[in-house]
């Protein structure tokens, strides 16, 4: 990411400066993305997950002159809007520049939070010093309380946190972060924000291009039209195609990928002076990614705008941040320039991060190559499938896809969010019917099976979702969620299950204190692992992993590799695995196809991929991996 240099002040304040802790109970109000509030009544229903289960709401702010009619406060331009904003909310003079004071200053901050049967610690006194301009990264273990940061800070902490001691300082000024009336006015207009799951942000009842200009006409910086026609803009801008016809769209219609660009855009809508980006590209392709936080960059460059980059991809932080803030436990255990901390690393848990990571550690070559002779697992011919929109249109999400997948064997399917990977998978295993084509499973149709012979079939294949929130049943607890498929089809005594539940949560790295949680209680990488604890239970002969380890960690990631590498060794396991991480997918391949636009446009073995790739748009792909600043491919 390219931008002014942030200059000594921003790398030695955390050092230099302490100020004197303070103590306050914190239980604000959900809001969603920074934008609008919710009412007393949500506010009655907002528990720990509101942090990241948050509806936006608009308040039209219309006139007595009827729907529609723009009140007085929007008879002004956006750019008088947004100077009389300015003024309304206290703003500093812009000429203050990186170095000469913090735009962001957080101070000892120490937060809990308060469970059914303990109250667990979460932050234990982080300092953090922002500049204007400045791209920070803080990187961690999935629990490692990055996102709590982050919700401290815009007063998103939800009702089961609470802020036992710091102080927040924006643009000079002491925040309380307690109180939703002094956090308001920043959220949205001043501080964007970009939450980590994106099924789960956005309003299921409306319209992503109302969703997206929501906050310029909350803060009065636009009237309907105007934010409208910004909404638009902003998804184009994020990567979006056909940003018209996706703005009119509901979330469900949309990929995960794509419902990720929706937040991106409407974190970006106001040109806020810090952003605060959760996870920003977990879900997303790397080209799309690249393309994502060029945009952030190109926010810097043009505006002087912050970045809060909170990441577990090193990668990311290594390519996009002026400096690097490494939490472990709730504490900061190294920061630094990022070159400095990735070449000379002087914490053993940061060293720890580095060797984990797919993309910075030294590659060891190709995997030998696995699968047996003989027919195919899973076959699939000339499968398609066109979803109809609203206008009349189709869109077509798969198109003539056909491979075969052998015994023991995983193919990798690769592509941009929207590009049918998904889709193809959810065919495979018969969650979605195709318009034509055909799929075979161990030689049988899987599309012509009905009754016991279906449930039979279903044993043999287990999918693990990409979004580990919505995959979850928020009622249970882990240990009856990982155990359901147990007793679905009636494997073993209660004892016997939950010894296996036990087993299980010990190879997805989770301790077994964990089987007493909710997934509300959980990070999102601790609910991926739950997912994927689950959809081991019945040992099944394929497993379908849609983005299994994209919202991991660097380290977690490795031993969920590590874990399905020796499966797959151990049970003969085909893996049909998803993703956009490309040096995951050359860690873990022995084939690949690369899709666009629902067709595969190149099919091969992994080393020939990546080493002699012949379509143009495998060639990008590969172009889109992030790389250390100043390293060369």
């Amino acid at each position: 990411m390219t931008r002014p240099s942030p200059g000594a002040n921003a790398d030695t304040a955390t050092e230099s400066h302490t100020a004197p802790p303070r103590s306050s109970r914190h239980t604000p109000k959900p809001v969603a993305a920074g934008i609008a509030a919710e009412s007393p009544a949500e506010q009655a229903h907002s528990s720990h997950e509101g942090a990241h289960r948050q509806h936006l709401r608009i308040d039209d702010d219309t006139s007595a002159d009827g729907p529609g009619e723009p009140s007085p406060r929007y008879s002004r331009s956006p750019q008088e809007a947004r100077a009389h904003h300015r003024t309304d909310a206290d703003r500093f003079t812009d000429g203050v520049g990186i170095g000469s004071r913090p735009l962001l200053r957080v101070r000892e901050l120490r937060v809990r939070y308060r469970g059914v049967e303990e109250e667990t610690p979460v932050l234990a006194g982080v300092s953090l010093d922002i500049a204007r301009g400045e791209v920070v990264a803080l990187v961690g273990e999935s629990g490692s309380g990055k996102s709590t940061l982050a919700h401290s800070i815009i007063g998103l902490l939800g009702a089961a946190g609470e802020i036992v001691g710091g102080a927040v300082e924006f643009d000079g000024r002491a925040v309380d972060i307690a109180d939703e009336r002094a956090v308001r006015p920043l959220r949205g207009a001043r501080v964007g924000f970009v939450p980590q799951d994106p099924g789960s942000s956005l309003n299921p009842v409306r319209r992503v291009g109302d969703q997206v200009a929501e906050t310029l006409r909350v803060h009065g910086l636009a009237d309907r039209r105007s934010a409208r026609e910004r909404a638009v803009r902003l998804l184009a801008d994020a990567g979006l195609d056909r940003p018209e016809l996706r703005a009119a769209q509901y979330p469900h219609e949309l990929s995960g990928g794509q419902r990720q660009r929706v937040l991106i855009a409407a974190a970006l809508i106001a040109e806020p002076d810090l952003v605060i980006a959760d996870e920003p590209t977990s879900a997303l392709d790397a080209t799309v990614a690249r393309r994502v936080l060029d945009r952030l960059a190109e926010q810097t460059a043009a505006r002087g705008t912050a970045v809060l980059l909170i990441t577990h991809d090193l990668a990311i932080a290594a390519e996009r941040a002026d400096r690097v803030v490494v939490l472990d436990g709730g504490e900061i255990v190294e920061s630094g320039p990022t070159s400095t901390v990735l070449a000379q690393p002087r914490h053993p848990y940061t060293r720890k991060l580095l060797a984990a990571s797919p993309s910075l550690a030294p590659f060891d070559g190709f995997r030998p190559a696995r699968g047996k002779d003989g027919p195919p697992l899973l076959s699939l011919t000339g499968v398609r499938k066109r979803f109809r929109v609203r206008g009349g249109d189709a869109i077509t999400a798969v198109a003539d896809v056909g491979f075969d997948l052998a015994r023991g064997e995983t193919l990798s399917l690769v592509g941009e969010s929207g590009s049918g990977k998904s889709t193809t998978a959810r065919i495979a295993v018969r969650l979605t019917e195709p318009d034509g084509g055909a799929v075979t499973f161990d030689g049988q149709p899987v599309h012509g099976v009905r009754g016991a012979r279906l449930r039979a079939l279903r044993r043999r294949f287990q999918i693990v979702y990409q979004n580990p929130y919505a995959s979850l049943d928020p009622r249970w607890r882990v240990e009856r969620i990982v155990a359901e498929p147990l007793r679905a089809y009636g494997i073993g005594t209660a004892a016997e299950r939950r010894e296996r539940v036990d087993a299980l949560l010990d190879q997805v790295a989770l301790p077994q204190r964990f089987a007493r949680r909710r997934p509300a209680e959980l990070s999102g990488g601790q609910r991926q692992r739950v997912a994927i604890a689950r959809a081991l239970a019945l040992r099944p002969d394929l497993l379908v992993l849609d983005e299994p380890v994209s919202a991991l960690d660097a380290s977690v990631q490795a031993q969920i590799l590590d874990l399905l590498d020796r499966l797959q060794t151990e049970l003969d396991l085909s893996y049909l695995f998803i993703s956009h991480d490309l040096a995951v997918v050359r860690r873990i391949s022995d084939r690949v196809a690369v899709m666009r636009h629902g067709r595969i446009v190149e099919y091969g073995t992994t080393a020939a991929i990546f080493e002699t790739p012949e379509h143009a748009y495998t060639r990008e792909l590969l172009a889109a991996i992030p790389t250390p600043k100043g390293a060369t491919r």
